[in-house]
């Protein structure tokens, strides 16, 4: 089995898993995405809480549904949110500290809230990012994570990377439910570990996480993504 194919049938159990148990919560189908869970605000908490929340100015969360409450928390809390738009097809967006009133916090944090309250961003002029959070459906305690399999969260990486925004030691975390914790992950080159993982119930630190990207691996982008995501067809001409 290729680490591929490995990677999807880890998918396809605990998407099935979420759903049999009771864990998942609206949006349906929970298959085909970054699944939200009974829990995420209380996983969310415990990222909100840590020191590395905590001491970053400038946190990059993803824009899946779990995540929700990390960005209404960077917004509440006066750090600059970074969100990338769904498949990144419009870039990234920036809302600002401070910038939206509290009562509408919870709002702003949502994707159409986004596209109401923030701003369009060229990720060049971004000063860097200090924190990030991503969506997974899976992740091994070692820190490594499958997504949803179309490798939006690695091209974000990737691209951060490439232009000196992330670094290696730019501190990564997740929120999951305990049921999408998997003994272990095949990595390929592109894939990005995390740091933290934030579950309900506690805290995971990543131990002898696998290094990460330095930036894009062109041969192994499929063209057709260069050709769908506008900011990667203009770096990809540099």
């Amino acid at each position: 089995m290729t680490a591929a194919e490995e990677k999807q049938r880890i998918r396809e159990l605990v998407w099935r898993l979420l759903v049999d148990r009771g864990y998942a919560r609206p949006p349906y189908p929970v298959r085909g995405r970054i699944p939200n869970f009974i829990g995420a605000e209380e996983a969310a908490a415990r990222i909100i809480s840590s020191r590395e929340f905590f001491e970053a100015r400038t946190v990059k969360v993803s824009p899946d549904s779990p995540q929700r409450p990390v960005r209404e928390a960077c917004i509440r809390l006066g750090k600059t949110l970074v969100v990338p738009s769904p498949r990144i097809r419009r870039g990234f967006y920036i809302i600002e500290p401070y910038a939206i009133d509290e009562k509408r916090s919870y709002e702003a944090s949502t994707i159409r809230g986004l596209f109401m309250f923030g701003s369009p961003l060229e990720p060049e002029s971004l000063g860097g990012i200090d924190f990030v959070v991503v969506g997974s459906v899976a992740v091994s305690p070692r820190g490594c994570r499958v997504g949803k399999g179309e490798g939006y969260s690695e091209i974000e990486y990737a691209i951060l990377r490439m232009l000196g925004k992330i670094r290696e030691e730019t501190p990564i975390a997740t929120t999951v439910h305990q049921a999408q914790i998997v003994k272990s992950i095949p990595t390929e080159p592109f894939d990005v570990a995390v740091d933290l993982i934030a579950t309900p119930q506690e805290v995971i630190c990543a131990k002898d996480r696998p290094p990460r990207p330095s930036g894009i691996i062109w041969e192994l982008l499929d063209s057709r993504k260069i050709a769908e995501i506008p900011l990667l067809r203009r770096l990809s001409r540099r």
